[in-house]
């Protein structure tokens, strides 16, 4: 099989590469902006299954150019972090609504029928109040992030439906794991520990989510490539649901870093309290499960940081660690 990974420099994408190709080929067109980071798969660049080019999904002509080459795009380019959003949504209209609109209208137009994957995620929900959000729940976003992914999710339905792409997608939970960008919760608190630095928790810390180990989510996604049908959506979960002030607990304690480096800042604006997904479709019907325990995963994760400075290093800056980053 022969993929377009779009966004494949940035974290999980650059981990889904990683796993498939050894057995696949795949083109990873990527912008290279905020989050992407090209020392990622370096250990590629002579792979010959293996190609970079650089460009925008925007670029429609430049993606038509591929898709008689491939028989599947897996889309991961996106602007990911609420905070960012909340600071300045326009950037997430163009990468995560345009460009996927982009990706879709390049599809439509091309001779063959290519697969689409669209990696969403759980934000797409709103809060979870109750039990494990659905597939068939409705999409309730409540920052300008996950309104532009809720956006992108439902043009790759109506071009399924109007126009018959084979469109699949996947809405997953909080990622953890190797080469995430230091602005995420688990890397910055890691880092940020390292130099003694304050950890910041948004309010209370009492905001939960269900983390999802790395490996397991490009497991899943692969497995929906594979096996899953048109036109339908998969949750994916590995049902740990940890709040944040657990989370920064736990880490504190595998970096044997005392507690009370813990400073409570401002709230995030609109913060969904709790996310939660119930991904017994993707379990039942195309047999996947999460492999790797919370626990093991996440002290593998420590110790990547720990190991990998000079990965992270370049990537930090005041404003990458800022405490409450919607007001850098």
């Amino acid at each position: 099989m022969k993929l377009l990974v779009t966004g494949g420099l940035g974290f999980i994408g650059s981990n889904f590469i990683k796993q498939c190709v050894q057995s696949h080929s795949v083109i990873n067109l990527d912008r290279m902006s905020i989050g992407s980071n090209p020392m990622s798969l370096r250990e590629l660049e002579d792979n010959k299954n293996y190609r970079f080019v650089k460009g925008d999904i925007n670029d429609v002509n430049l993606v038509s150019s591929f898709l008689d080459e491939v028989d599947a795009v897996v889309n991961f380019a996106a602007e990911t972090h609420v905070d960012r959003s909340i600071r300045d949504p326009a950037p997430f209209i163009e990468s995560n609504i345009h460009g996927t609109y982009s990706l879709l209208e390049a599809e439509r137009k091309v001779g063959k029928k290519v697969r689409h994957i669209q990696v969403s995620t759980d934000e797409v929900y709103g809060s979870c109040v109750g039990d494990p959000f659905k597939e068939t729940d409705t999409l309730n976003p409540s920052n300008p992030y996950s309104a532009t992914k809720a956006s992108a999710d439902l043009l790759c339905r109506a071009y399924h439906t109007t126009y018959g792409l084979d469109v699949l997608i996947t809405r997953c939970t909080n990622n953890y794991g190797p080469n995430q960008f230091p602005e995420k919760l688990i890397p910055k608190t890691i880092i940020r520990a390292l130099h003694n630095l304050p950890i910041p928790v948004y309010g209370t810390g009492e905001a939960v989510r269900d983390w999802l180990y790395v490996g397991d989510h490009c497991n899943a996604i692969m497995q929906v490539l594979k096996k899953g049908v048109s036109g339908e959506v998969y949750n994916v979960s590995a049902g740990n649901e940890v709040s944040a002030i657990g989370m920064v607990k736990q880490i504190l304690g595998l970096l044997e870093k005392p507690e009370s480096l813990i400073t409570y800042v401002q709230d995030r604006p609109g913060h969904d309290m709790r996310y939660s997904l119930d991904s017994s479709k993707l379990r039942s019907t195309l047999g996947w499960k999460p492999e790797h325990g919370f626990g093991e995963a996440l002290g593998k994760t420590v110790d990547w940081y720990r190991m990998n400075e000079g990965w992270w290093r370049p990537l930090t800056s005041a404003e990458v660690l800022h405490p409450t980053p919607w007001k850098a």
